[in-house]
């Protein structure tokens, strides 16, 4: 089932700036997702400006309005990637791993940039949680940096290079299908 906006916006969540973002957005599938304000929100690494709570099915923000677009973005994003399938998981993986390999600094998010700094050597080849996290964080990242409508921000910090390969990723990965959120 299709669902044109699967959103629902509390009173005080800007619905339409909203409807502009997923405009841009590839054609997204699944059961409606809540949308609300939280002031104070945190995670364990400490205050975040937006939070996707997944079995819950709703999103949480506490952010700017400047920031509301990259922050929405990266947010729908982490419903992408939960229903996104190991495949297409795997795939991008191997894309920041040839990354990595290439010494390539920098992210397109804060998220993914303090965790790929954490990485240590053997994570990638093992999988562990924190290659994991980070790779999830650097696809929402970039989903954002690509979808969000914002152009320059002082977190999208990696070389043009690697931004081009995963705009050629994202493009392959939306070719003429929706999205499961």
């Amino acid at each position: 089932m299709v669902i044109a906006f699967p959103f629902a916006f509390d009173r005080n969540m800007p619905a339409a700036r909203a409807r502009r973002i997923l405009r841009r957005l590839p054609p997204l599938r699944g059961r409606p997702i809540r949308i609300h304000r939280h002031a104070g929100l945190r995670d364990r690494h400490g205050p975040v400006h937006g939070g996707a709570f997944l079995r819950e099915r709703r999103i949480a923000f506490d952010c700017r309005a400047r920031e509301f677009a990259r922050i929405f973005t990266h947010e729908v994003f982490h419903f992408v990637w939960l229903r996104l399938g190991n495949r297409w998981r795997r795939s991008y993986e191997d894309l920041v791993r040839r990354e990595i390999a290439a010494r390539a600094r920098g992210e397109l998010g804060w998220a993914s940039e303090f965790r790929k700094r954490d990485l240590q050597d053997d994570d990638a080849g093992r999988r562990t949680r924190r290659w994991r996290e980070y790779c999830c964080e650097s696809f929402c990242d970039s989903a954002a940096w690509l979808y969000s409508g914002v152009r320059r921000h002082e977190e999208f910090s990696l070389a043009s290079r690697h931004r081009a390969r995963r705009g050629l990723w994202f493009a392959e990965l939306t070719r003429a299908r929706h999205l499961s959120i």
